[in-house]
């Protein structure tokens, strides 16, 4: 990868220059946003799927009827784009210097549960044009301080390394050709509506990220040209290890490869119960390390209660302590959130990545 010229130079220019200042300011969730507005089935239909199908595509017969869309988070691009082009908004004002698209189940396999497979190329362009013309909006305001549209590969509802048959171990319901293909369209359709970078993250299977990461090489050596790669990982429980069983330390050596921007850990747990796994990542990496964590963990009611104050205060002793460069929320976080985090990190440098460091010696 790292011999092709970059797609868009002059944006990662500013980018390098942002990250050599300070330490940058990621988004928070963007599902917690939406669930504050209530949406009904009627609304996440919109006029185009009102009656549970595309009427914009005839796409044959291939599922038993129509089937509801509430929930399906990724098709308010296209039917409340008003909404979502709102919560890059609400975050960009509180302090963000990157948004994230809202394309973490934008692929055919997930969009597959809701018998919309073939939204995936369109939901990936359109959800990084919104969150483009949002950065580019408040880039015009502040031009300071750039904004950057993070294209976002989620996981997909599948794993490449574990059986969801717990009767047959050996079993596996996809493939890293298929999960391939999955992020080869998404990424193809993230580039044309302009992200700046690509993130995989959430990352809960390392194979799947490596199926995520051989597609987005693919694709820029078609185009001949790249953007910058993040990647996120997302340690499930306090045991410190992914859902397919790696620390933080084997997850950043099995994807260091790909010469990524950066490298960190979302979701799951809350900052404090992130901070041991962060700091393994600030000491070994090459690269820049992200973090989002959750607001806490959930209570019992799946709710998260850590407020802005909690969470920016322990997030900046992530910062006092050299540990960041980049840092937002994940589940349960809000603009009050990120506005008090951006805050709280603010007057801290970042952190030097180890191979800068070397170098410069």
């Amino acid at each position: 990868m790292s011999a092709l010229p970059w797609l868009h130079p002059d944006r990662v220019a500013l980018l390098e220059d942002a990250l050599r200042k300070r330490i940058l300011i990621l988004d928070g969730g963007m599902g917690t946003m939406l669930q504050k507005h209530k949406l009904d089935e009627t609304s996440f239909r919109g006029d185009r799927f009102v009656d549970g199908h595309d009427s914009q595509h005839d796409h044959g017969h291939d599922h038993d009827g129509p089937c509801d869309l509430k929930g399906n988070n990724d098709l308010l691009t296209l039917t409340k784009p008003d909404v979502i082009q709102g919560v890059h908004e609400a975050y960009l004002e509180a302090g963000a210097d990157l948004v994230e698209t809202n394309t973490f189940n934008a692929t055919r396999i997930s969009q597959a549960d809701y018998h919309l497979e073939h939204l995936a190329y369109e939901l990936n362009r359109e959800g990084a044009a919104l969150a483009r013309a949002a950065c580019n909006d408040w880039t015009s305001k502040t031009p300071e301080k750039p904004r950057f549209v993070i294209g976002v590969l989620g996981p997909t509802s599948r794993t490449a390394s574990l059986s969801p048959d717990v009767n047959d171990p050996g079993f596996r319901n996809v493939t890293f050709e298929e999960l391939a293909a999955n992020y080869t369209e998404a990424a193809n359709g993230l580039i044309d509506g302009g992200a700046d970078i690509l993130m995989v993250e959430t990352i809960f299977d390392t194979l799947n990220a490596k199926a995520a990461l051989f597609a987005i090489s693919e694709v820029f050596h078609t185009r001949g040209a790249r953007l910058p790669i993040m990647i996120s990982g997302t340690i499930t429980d306090r045991s410190g290890r992914t859902l397919s069983g790696q620390t933080a330390e084997a997850f950043y050596y099995s994807v260091s490869h790909a010469r990524p921007l950066a490298v960190g850990l979302n979701c799951a747990l809350g900052a404090a119960d992130l901070r041991p796994h962060v700091m393994t990542l600030s000491n070994i990496a090459e690269c820049f390390v992200s973090t989002h964590p959750n607001a806490g963990l959930p209570n019992a009611f799946g709710e998260y209660d850590e407020t802005p104050e909690q969470m920016a205060s322990v997030i900046g002793g992530f910062a006092r302590d050299g540990l960041l460069n980049f840092v937002g929320g994940c589940c349960g976080t809000t603009p009050d959130h990120i506005r008090a985090i951006a805050e709280a990190v603010s007057k801290c440098a970042p952190r030097n990545p180890a191979q800068v460091t070397e170098q410069a010696a």
